[in-house]
């Protein structure tokens, strides 16, 4: 009966370690993958970034485009009258 009980407790020991094994395998092949995931990530929030200053940029360009043009408007109006 003791033998029984001996066995079963050391089967159970070898399949938890096998199940441990497994798992840290499962784990050490999943790291890379998440870690590029994890650069992609980064890159993308990096091209988000510049994307929205070059649209500050280009916003600003335009607003002060529009402020010469409605200035020499003026200018004109002014040298008509």
């Amino acid at each position: 009966m003791a033998d029984k009980l001996l066995d079963t407790d050391r089967m159970a020991g070898d399949q938890q370690r096998r199940i441990s094994a497994a798992l840290d395998v499962g784990l050490k092949a999943l790291r890379p993958m998440l870690q590029f995931q994890v650069s992609l990530l980064r890159l993308w929030a990096h091209n988000a970034e510049m994307l929205a200053r070059n649209c500050e940029r280009g916003l600003e360009g335009l607003s002060s485009d529009a402020e010469q043009q409605e200035k020499l408007e003026q200018h004109g109006h002014e040298r008509a009258a």
